[in-house]
């Protein structure tokens, strides 16, 4: 059974986004301030955002010959000029491939070197490692530009990118919203290396369309306003939070990095309304006890994405704080959201991630694709204007992730009820998601299997119940000759924690097998190695 969306469909513009969020006419003043640091109160209007992303794309034509299709590289937390900086590289026809900050020089020259970046922009206290990276991929140190407040001699801001002295200005480059990319983010997959997951304009603009239902339904640039914690490197930040901004005008209050006692500050400073965050920040709402400090009395919804949110933490915040936790799904694939429930769903469908959005259609099937009954498990296939139509460089991956009729195989497992809820039940795919962050088992075992002492390996996720997400655990066969022991777990988690970004520590530690269950075909049996945790007594731990 085809499930079809309960809601009217939505016509999407045909229009990219520099037309969407700059050039469509808003309910709200173009001098209303939107983009506010949290740190230091600056902000941004609407016509301010609109002047200074033109006069940055003209730069980037100007000084750089910038062509549609021209990939920028954005390796930086969040910052209020981030928003602009992707406009106005949308207005000069070209594409964002943001990168995690916590990336190290390898993980990052990869992700330039697989993407074509022809420039990539940071702040200064990451130059070192940006650099680094350029150095690999043979990106000239001019081709570094800085964001933020702070500027470094011997750098470009992207202030300083403009057209001043052109004796013509350049002309906005025209894209085709059907098929000219956006964004190029990147996803980890369980062969290890991160994919390139190529969003179209269109792509973006129909998730802006449909969520523009739900979500934006009710909210007011006057009384509204928000918290911008969510990463703008994440697809969840970059086209959620900055879209939610950028239609309604409620004011997105950006933070850098999380802080629990900041962001209550932030929330009682300004009378934020609404929050986008992952569940180790609900659970943080829900019981850290540096929260009854502030008033957030403000607070009418919460919404959760990027993992699944148990009960009890919805439970919890409801019953401190008496605000809803609202969940939602989606991928990077999907632009991303696929799912969500309304503000007051989360009370009557516990568990939920809500039901689908307008305009798209999902089926649930069994491992030799046949749809199965109502109410029965089985793998989430979606279609919809939103839904990717590939991996960036990668046909060979095109029949692994779509079916022959083009259905999107997300590799989760769902039911639906007959309401048209969905539940996420399993996840087919062998990623962990620690906090929100696609962490790749294969990718940790090539390097684990670097370390002289390591014979086999296998890396599953576990969940942490005190931070409430999944994190990486290794299970080591040991060289001949080595003896498990707790020095060696310590050592091994302490050489991997050196070598990857901080999402990727084996943060459930290191534990000793005599050997790694395989298939005849030699896969690792992840499913077996996982049904070990249940049944571990005091085995070796590394700490990290």
């Amino acid at each position: 059974m085809v499930i079809t969306s309960r809601f009217a469909d939505v016509t999407v513009p045909d229009v990219d986004l520099w037309s969407l969020y700059m050039e469509t006419p808003r309910a709200y003043p173009d001098n209303h301030p939107i983009l506010i640091d949290g740190d230091t109160s600056i902000s941004y209007t609407r016509a301010q955002i609109k002047e200074y992303s033109i006069a940055l794309g003209q730069g980037l034509k100007h000084t750089f010959s910038w062509s549609k299709g021209d990939v920028l590289a954005f390796y930086t937390p969040n910052d209020i000029d981030t928003a602009i900086v992707n406009l106005g590289l949308h207005w000069a026809g070209g594409i964002g491939s943001p990168a995690n900050p916590t990336y190290t020089v390898d993980e990052l020259a990869r992700q330039m070197q697989d993407s074509g970046a022809k420039a990539i922009i940071t702040q200064t206290p990451f130059l070192e490692t940006v650099l680094a990276a350029a150095r690999q991929v043979g990106l000239p140190k001019d081709r570094v530009l800085l964001l933020g407040r702070q500027t470094q001699q011997g750098f470009r801001h992207w202030r300083d990118i403009n057209a001043d002295g052109a004796w013509m200005k350049p002309r906005r480059t025209r894209v085709n919203p059907e098929t000219d990319l956006a964004y190029l983010v990147y996803s980890s997959g369980t062969t290890g290396l991160p994919k390139g997951v190529a969003l179209t304009h269109r792509n973006i603009v129909a998730n802006s369309s449909q969520g523009a239902v739900l979500d934006l339904k009710g909210l007011s640039w006057d009384f509204d306003a928000h918290l911008g914690v969510l990463p703008f490197f994440h697809i969840y930040g970059l086209s959620v939070v900055l879209n939610v901004t950028l239609i309604t005008g409620a004011p997105c209050v950006v933070m850098p990095k999380w802080d629990l006692e900041k962001a209550c500050a932030l929330i009682q400073k300004h009378r934020l309304t609404f929050l986008y965050v992952p569940p180790p920040i609900v659970l943080a709402l829900g019981k850290q006890p540096v929260v009854d400090k502030y008033d957030l009395s403000t607070l009418r919804w919460i919404n959760s994405g990027a993992a699944p949110c148990g009960r009890e933490l919805v439970v919890a915040v409801w019953e401190r704080l008496k605000v809803g936790v609202k969940q939602g799904y989606g991928l990077s694939e999907t632009s991303p959201t696929i799912t969500t429930q309304f503000a007051d769903e989360w009370f009557r469908f516990q568990g939920s991630v809500g039901k689908l959005l307008p305009g798209m259609k999902a089926k649930i099937v069994d491992e030799a694709g046949k749809e199965v009954p109502q109410g029965e498990s089985g793998e989430l296939l979606v279609k919809g204007d939103n839904v990717f139509s590939g991996y960036w460089n990668r046909p060979d991956l095109q029949e692994g992730t779509f079916d022959e009729d083009g259905w999107f195989k997300t590799g989760d497992v769902f039911k639906v009820d007959d309401k048209g809820n969905f539940y996420i039940t399993d996840r087919i795919k062998e990623l962990i998601k620690y906090k929100g962050f696609q962490v790749a088992p294969a990718e940790l075992e090539e390097k684990l299997h670097g370390h002289p002492k390591v014979g086999d390996v296998c890396v599953i996720g576990v969940f942490n119940e005190e931070e409430h997400t999944e994190v990486p655990r290794a299970y080591i066969v040991p060289k001949p000759g080595v003896a498990p022991s707790d020095e060696l777990a310590e050592e091994i988690a302490s050489w991997l924690a050196g070598r990857v970004a901080p999402p990727k520590k084996l943060r459930g530690g290191v534990r000793f097998l005599d050997e790694i269950p395989k298939s005849q075909s030699g896969k690792i049996l992840r499913r077996v190695v996982a049904q070990m945790v249940k049944k571990e007594d005091g085995a070796v731990k590394a700490k990290l």
